[in-house]
């Protein structure tokens, strides 16, 4: 059975992603679309470069971000290892070196890439702490690996390298000023329709109540999540520090979820930086 495991990001769901069977158990745990490819976790480059072809730009982008929060989309090489059900039947792969030490310390006593979605229910809000995994899928993994919770707060940024430019596919931690600055190149959104990566589902991060966005004060019966001097039951950063904001952002819909208001209400976040990245993982849970 898959194990969760936190990474930089968020809680992972780990299994050997040239097994088969055991990404299987991946999706039969998080009861996930089939068509929704996986991000593969690998201690280094060298191994990275075992499974993807990368070009001289995204060798740019890996050396100025991994080991960390950035996953690169590539070309399957001919001889790549991992289960074709791990890619969606995708010619290409999804890669990333995490910088947590628990997801490498796996990595070293595996020895094998590891496909890793988030830890939790198909469609619902990610894990920053053992304990929202546990909530999730509590009865259908095997362990849980404690370390506290994540630094980040939100998944990984994912990009490809498209027709001479960075394509983000979902934002995240890098941020598209980042990767411009390393890759020389212009930063495009994602197009087209076509599920090519993780993420990409319009209706994700679910809390399984109605969510109002941008409040700019907050209703009886809603659970309030504030930000700044917009406070509530939950504030994200009294600082109005997105860093901080997107460390707390999951955790704040698990405890509006949890509670007993029927709705939730988000405070307005600012758009600018990794503001795009937690108003992204708002908007899908929103819908």
């Amino acid at each position: 059975m898959p194990v969760a495991v936190p990474t930089e990001t968020v809680y992972g769901l780990a299994a050997d992603a040239r097994n088969p069977q055991a990404v299987a158990r991946i999706y039969a745990a998080k009861g996930r679309p089939d068509f929704n490819p996986l991000i593969v976790h690998v201690p280094d480059l060298a191994a990275a470069e075992k499974l993807g072809a990368f070009g001289e730009v995204e060798l740019a982008l890996a050396a100025c971000f991994w080991p960390g929060p950035l996953t690169i989309v590539v070309p399957r090489t001919a001889e790549c290892p991992v289960a074709s059900i791990a890619t969606a039947g995708l010619d290409t792969i999804a890669l990333r070196v995490p910088g947590h030490r628990a997801m490498q310390a796996l990595l070293a006593e595996t020895g094998a890439p590891l496909a890793a979605p988030s830890a939790n229910a198909s469609g619902k809000v990610s894990p920053t702490k053992a304990e929202h995994v546990l909530a999730s899928l509590d009865g259908r993994i095997a362990l849980v690996i404690d370390d506290g919770p994540t630094r980040a707060g939100v998944e990984s940024t994912i990009v490809r390298v498209k027709d001479g430019s960075v394509e983000m596919l979902r934002p995240g931690p890098v941020t598209a000023a980042m990767l411009g600055e390393a890759s020389g190149l212009p930063v495009t959104g994602a197009t087209g329709s076509k599920i090519v990566a993780p993420g990409m589902l319009a209706s994700h991060y679910a809390p399984g109540k109605p969510v109002r966005l941008g409040a700019e004060d907050f209703a009886a019966g809603e659970y309030a999540i504030g930000f700044g001097d917009l406070s509530g039951d939950y504030n994200l950063s009294a600082a109005g520090d997105l860093t901080e904001a997107a460390a707390r952002l999951f955790d704040a819909l698990h405890a509006g979820a949890a509670s007993a208001k029927t709705r939730i209400a988000v405070a307005a976040i600012p758009g600018e930086g990794l503001g795009a990245a937690i108003n992204d993982r708002l908007a899908r849970a929103a819908v």
